[in-house]
């Protein structure tokens, strides 16, 4: 009876211990890392936002230049 156990133990419970350990690590990897992507992300994306509200203050104040250099123009 006993060896029966220890052979279950050695050739079906061990092993599926085994993989079960060795998914939970690979998981818990996955998870940081996926973390970290959306880390790397959300920063970009607050970068990209900035950088696109300052070009369209710069256009914003060029045109504006523009603006007042023909209005100069029209009145000489």
């Amino acid at each position: 009876m006993y060896e029966m156990i220890d052979i279950v133990m050695q050739w079906l419970v061990a092993p599926i211990i085994v993989v079960v350990w060795v998914l939970f690590n690979k998981v818990t990897k996955n998870e940081k890392d996926i973390a970290v992507i959306q880390a790397q992300h959300e920063s970009r994306s607050i970068h990209h936002d900035r950088e696109m509200k300052e070009m369209k203050e710069t256009i914003k104040a060029i045109f504006v230049k523009l603006d007042s250099i023909e209005q100069t123009l029209r009145n000489k």
